[in-house]
């Protein structure tokens, strides 16, 4: 799965594209790799709970 054809398609259209690449990766981390990210993306303030 690759991300291609960035120049051709509609901005959401590539949004929703990376959204499904980027879960596709997520569902193979291990627990503690999704804690080091967890932790990684809430300090650069990308989650906010």
């Amino acid at each position: 799965m690759a991300y291609m054809n960035k120049f051709g398609q509609s901005d959401e259209y590539r949004r929703d594209e990376l959204i499904r690449i980027i879960e596709h990766s997520v569902k193979k981390l291990t627990l503690q790799e999704l804690e080091a990210l967890y932790y990684d993306m809430s300090t650069k303030s990308y989650i906010n709970d």
